[in-house]
């Protein structure tokens, strides 16, 4: 069942460009759309909250998912999350 992820991030103040920028530079966006069962991995500025940058994620299955979550670029994104980020919102529906 393919599954779809949104992923909001809000990053600590006047953060939220830089964290963009180390999650492109440390290639987590290009590794992650790299993976098998990946059909979408993109990244959205706010237009109403300077501190939120939105993640939209598709997956094949269930276990694309899981496997993404044990990847080192995976865990990478946790370590930026502690500098940057403030909350995680995630909101996740199966079709």
């Amino acid at each position: 069942m393919k599954q779809y992820l949104e992923v909001h991030y809000i990053t600590k103040a006047g953060m939220r460009e830089q964290f963009y920028e180390r999650i492109c530079s440390d290639g987590i966006a290009d590794a992650s759309r790299a993976e098998a069962g990946n059909e979408k991995y993109d990244y959205y500025f706010s237009a109403g909250d300077p501190n939120e940058l939105l993640l939209l994620e598709v997956w094949k299955d269930e276990e694309a998912v899981r496997l993404h979550g044990q990847t080192p670029h995976f865990a990478r994104l946790g370590e930026l999350k502690k500098e940057y980020v403030s909350d995680t919102v995630i909101y996740r529906r199966s079709e």
